[in-house]
């Protein structure tokens, strides 16, 4: 039924496309590949857009799926004309830097996302990159899906594959790849929260340990850093699949929502991730400067004991240096050693009152 039903749509809607443009010719290094699906099937023979696309057009079966990476304006100009992709749309797709987010140009779908891949470490530092980002961007509509690709992660061969091997899902048209895009850049999401949260509890552990360091501070910060790119790329996600779930799209056929509101809730549960994360890494840090403040008055009032200690016998040395020739027990035999055990025994026992108070 799903098949029957955006065949009609095809044949209602379906632009009128000259396939003499000049994007006949080589399309440059920036194409992937260019493959045609009817029913759920991958066709083979067909590796120049046009004449995928004068396939699809001709016999009114199955769709087009044309992947890109990293094209130039040049090289995009051709598909642009060729599928009737806006202006303002292309602009986006080859500058990238965008917001994820969902425009719909009369029957084309644009939709970016950003793609994230955690980063492997030893240890982490006070500069470990954590989280690496990418843009996905993919063209749909009736009957094809131009998917392009910035950064050098984020590569859709899983997604293709995983497709292939479930072609009755294939065969529900350019709705089911862009679902399966979207569920699979979610599905990086929550699997790099889960791996930051073991740079978080390592973190946690090590400024909570007996001989936590001081560097702990610059750490946590780098982590929140990091954190804070995850959620740029994360929470403004919402809103898209939100409009894919809900919103009437010409593109998102109605049995399809059910597969975007499913992606939707996955999103959900990343997003709650990343701010329980950064709201323990809020505790974490400060915890952390509270131990500094406390590690500090410590330090003070050892410093402190220690000068009053000194204190005593500085002050009887200064009596005794001001060269008085009137001085009680100046000229007494045993007043040096007498003087000395004074302040030999005023030290030992201001020590011992400190080490008592727990201030040494």
């Amino acid at each position: 039924m799903f098949s029957n039903l955006r065949r009609a749509v095809r044949r209602g809607y379906r632009r009128a496309v000259d396939l003499s443009h000049p994007a006949r010719s080589p399309l440059g290094s920036a194409v992937v590949n260019c493959i045609v699906y009817q029913d759920g099937v991958r066709q083979d023979g067909c590796a120049e857009v046009e004449e995928a696309l004068r396939r699809v057009r001709k016999t009114g079966e199955g769709f087009v799926w044309i992947g890109l990476h990293e094209p130039t304006q040049e090289e995009l100009a051709g598909l642009a004309e060729l599928f009737g992709l806006h202006p303002l749309a292309v602009e986006d797709a080859v500058h990238g830097h965008q917001r994820p987010k969902v425009e719909r140009y009369d029957d084309i779908l644009f939709a970016v996302f950003k793609t994230v891949r955690y980063v492997e470490h030893e240890e982490l530092t006070a500069t470990s990159e954590v989280v690496e980002t990418g843009e996905l961007m993919a063209f749909t509509g009736d009957d094809f899906v131009i998917t392009i690709r910035h950064g050098g992660r984020g590569t859709l061969g899983p997604v293709r594959e995983s497709l292939e091997a479930a072609p009755e899902q294939l065969a529900k048209g350019p709705a089911a790849v862009l679902h399966a895009i979207a569920d699979h850049v979610v599905d990086d999401y929550v699997a790099v929260t889960d791996a930051v949260q073991n740079d978080i509890d390592a973190v946690e552990t090590a400024v909570f340990s007996d001989n936590g360091g001081r560097g702990d501070a610059g750490r946590i910060y780098q982590l929140k850093r990091e954190l804070l790119e995850l959620r740029r790329a994360v929470a403004p996600l919402a809103r898209p699949l939100e409009q894919l779930a809900t919103q009437p799209i010409q593109a998102i056929p109605v049995e399809a929502r059910a597969y975007f509101r499913d992606v939707a809730d996955h999103l959900t549960r990343a997003t709650d991730q990343i701010n329980g994360y950064d709201a323990l890494l809020d505790s974490i840090l400060q915890a952390h400067l509270a131990q500094v403040t406390v590690a500090q008055n410590e330090d003070m009032r050892k410093i402190t004991a220690w000068a009053a200690i000194v204190a005593v016998p500085t002050m009887v040395c200064g009596v005794y240096g001001m060269n008085f020739d009137h001085m009680p027990e100046l000229h007494w035999t045993y007043g040096y050693p007498v003087v000395i055990g004074v302040m030999v025994v005023a030290c030992f026992l201001i020590h011992r009152g400190f080490r008592r108070n727990g201030w040494l």
